[in-house]
Formats: structure tokens, sequence, C-alpha cells
């Protein structure tokens, strides 16, 4: 494939954006560098880049795209919210409809509040913990993203579990301070460090199946283990579903788990395409947020009528049969294929999937932490992205993520991706 016009565009954005990207996982440096692929237009399960290549895309926008590009049925929700005035800055019916959509979907889901990232919402569930408990401290899981918030950029330490440390310069030491880590999967981790300060710690936060860094499952048991030692230290739990939620069947991952978080950070595939985050959970939770109670939270884009009619849209269509089933039988059939393919040619893998989100990793142990994903190969997997790129196949440019199959994706795309992986990793290891 010839990539002239895309360099042509990048070395021009270099000049007035920073980086040239405006998010820094757009880059290809996690991939051993590159000029990033500027697209131009994207339909179904498909994009268009500015030379006139196409590319079967697995990268889904990072996860809301569980539609794939372009579905006309959120196109027309979005054109009519053009039409009528995409913000307001008051009530409208559709913020209200969308709130008894998810409520329905979500049972726990008491109250629901919006705003306009995944990144808001799990800033303002903190915000929201710390002001029902009256405490200040924060556990999180070690290599889990919860969104750029300062108290969320925070490294994981080298021991079982550790005070943190800033992640990224700006974040002040004080800050990272109030957040403890420890490794997702380890129970005895967590309890230790619920016990060490059992009186300091206002919420545990988690992602109930892992999406950052690679799809990583629970153990069995793990989540209602991580509720119940929470509780029992008088902490809250707050799963942040924005990747998760509505992505491998219509609702959370806490449903399929069947476990019940005080409070949830939503995002990503409930905006359609559009921005969008929301949190909530209990009432008696929820009600300590202004105007009801003393935690502040406001925004002027929260609930803005496009954001909400494509949501709207985008879970209309979720709910038709057999979406998921189909999603689920095609990641199967993706994993099984790269496992063949690696196979063939003596390259050690392993994948971790959860219905149509995989990640494949290099190397021959399992992971079910980030210190695991830590210890595959970057090399390996910088050789599969840059060779599936030239075939037509785009998936994101780290091993940390996933590759996420849309319900636009067709047996033939599945058939067609499979026949690349082969050729491609005879390219890379024969």
């Amino acid at each position: 494939m010839e990539f002239s016009e895309s360099k042509r565009w990048f070395e021009r954005s270099e000049q007035a954006i920073l980086g040239g990207v405006n998010s820094p996982s757009r880059s290809f440096k996690a991939v051993g560098g590159g000029i990033p692929i500027v697209m131009k237009r994207a339909y179904g399960a498909y994009f268009e880049d500015v030379d006139g290549n196409t590319f079967i895309d697995y990268l889904g926008a990072y996860g809301p795209l569980v539609l794939g590009h372009a579905h006309p049925h959120v196109m027309q929700a979005v054109r009519q919210a053009t039409e009528d005035g995409i913000l307001y800055g008051t009530p409208t019916p559709w913020e209200v409809e969308f709130a008894e959509t998810l409520q329905e979907a979500i049972p726990d889901l008491e109250r629901v509040r919006f705003v306009n990232s995944g990144t808001e919402a799990v800033m303002t569930t903190l915000r929201v913990a710390r002001g029902a408990t009256g405490r200040n401290k924060i556990v999180k899981f070690a290599g889990c993203y919860h969104g750029h918030s300062d108290a969320m950029l925070v490294a994981a330490g080298s021991g079982p579990s550790s005070i943190g440390i800033p992640d990224s310069a700006g974040v002040t030491p004080a800050t990272a301070s109030e957040i403890i880590t420890v490794p997702y999967n380890d129970v005895e981790a967590l309890a230790s460090t619920l016990e060490q300060h059992r009186f300091e710690i206002a919420a545990v936060l988690v992602e109930p199946i892992v999406g950052n860094f690679g799809i990583v499952a629970p153990q069995t048991g793990f989540l209602q283990q991580v509720i119940d030692l929470s509780h029992a230290a008088g902490a809250l739990v707050i799963f942040d579903e924005v990747i998760t939620a509505f992505r491998f069947h219509y609702g959370t991952a806490a449903q399929m788990y069947d476990v019940h978080p005080d409070l949830y950070a939503l995002g990503k595939i409930i905006g359609g395409g559009l921005p969008i985050g929301a949190y909530g959970g209990k009432q008696v939770v929820m009600e300590r947020v202004a105007p009801l109670g003393p935690v502040y939270q406001a925004g002027t884009m929260a609930g803005n009528p496009a954001s909400m009619r494509a949501g709207l849209a985008c879970l209309e269509v979720l709910r038709q049969p057999e979406i998921y089933e189909r999603m689920n039988s095609f990641g199967q059939r993706l994993e099984t294929g790269l496992h063949n393919a690696a196979q063939r040619v003596g390259a050690q893998v392993t994948i971790n999937r959860v219905g149509g989100a995989l990640t494949v990793f290099f190397g021959s142990q399992p992971v079910v932490n980030y210190e695991q994903a830590v210890r595959t190969s970057s090399e390996e997997f910088a050789a599969l992205f840059h060779a599936l790129l030239r075939r037509g196949i785009f998936i994101a440019p780290s091993k940390y993520e996933a590759w996420f199959v849309s319900a636009a994706h067709s047996e033939g795309d599945i058939t067609k991706t499979l026949q690349i992986v082969d050729a491609t990793f005879d390219e890379l290891y024969r």
C-alpha cells in the first residue's frame, strides 16, 4: 500500500497539532514508529484513507463503534438532532428517555447523571465516593487506565501493593499519595491493602473485565470478593464500565458475573459514536450530588441532544436478537484462526478473548495481570501490526489494546482477515 498522502497530512499536522495527533494513542510510537494513517471516510466495518486505501477496521475507535461506522439508524438520529438544535442548556425529553433506557438495561442504576466522557465519569465517581464516605484514598488495579484525570495517572509501583507515584508530569505527589495500586486478580493483595488502610479507603475502582492492558477477564469469584472485602472495610465499589458496558451483551459486565457495585462509570458505546459519559448507581449514594447534596458536578455539554439521541438509537439496534451471538462467533473464529496461524509457524502467542473483543499477546504464559502483559513481546506485536496494516487490516497500534469485532463485520470480512493473518505469520516467521 502507498501512504504518501498520509505522510503529507501528518507532516502538515505536526506544524499545528502537538505531536501531530490529538491523542497519544493514535501515534505509532508504541509500535516502533511510523506515519499514522490519516482516514477520510468510514462505513460499516471499513476505513478509507487519504491515499484511497481500504482497511477492515478492528480498532472500533477504541471501543465505541459496536455497530460499525455510520450505522443508518444512528445517523438518522444525529441528522434529526442537528435539524432540531444540537445544544440547549436545558432539560430535554431525550435525556429522560435515555436515562430510563439505561435504568431498564441496568437495574443497579437507581439514579444516573450524564457527562461528556469516560474520563469525566470516573473522575466524578471518585469525588462522589469521597463525599459519601468522608475518606480520601482510592484503591485501583495496576495497569488499568481510567482516563487522564490527575488521580488516575498513577503508576503501580514495584510491590504487591503500593502508594502510587506520579505516572505523568504535572501530577502532584499529594494527589498520587491518595491512590493505592494492587495487582488485578490478586485478592490477597487487595485484602492486605484494605486491612492496612482500613479507615482511609473511600472506594475500590475496578474494570470488571480489563480492556486497558489487553482484554483480561476476572478470575472466578474475583469481582464478588472485591465487593465483599471493600464493603467490610467501609469502602464503596466503583465499576469502570466505559469499555465493557453493552460490549458483550445488552447490559454491563457486572450483570454477566451477577455482581452489584455501588457506582458505575459509563461511556463509549452508550453514545453511539458521539462524545458521552455517564455515572450512576445506588440512590442513597447518588443523592450526595448537587443539587440534592454537597458533592458538586456540572457541565454545559452534559446531556446534549445529539449524544442522547445517538445513544438511544444505538441501544435500540443493540436490542435486536442475535447481534451479540454473531459478534461472539466472529471473535471465536478470529481467536482460533490466530492461534492456528501462530502455531503453524512456531510463534508463541496467548490470546485473551471475551465475546467479540480479543488481544494477541506474544508469549507463552497466560496473561491475568498487568505485569504479565508487560513481559510479552512488544517487538513481535509491532511487526504484526505493520504487516497487517500493509495488507489492509487495521488494529490498534499498541499491544495493550483490543481487536473489536462490530455488528458490521461480515462472514466475508472474517474469512479475508484470517487469510491475511495466515500470510502475515508466514511472512514474519518463515
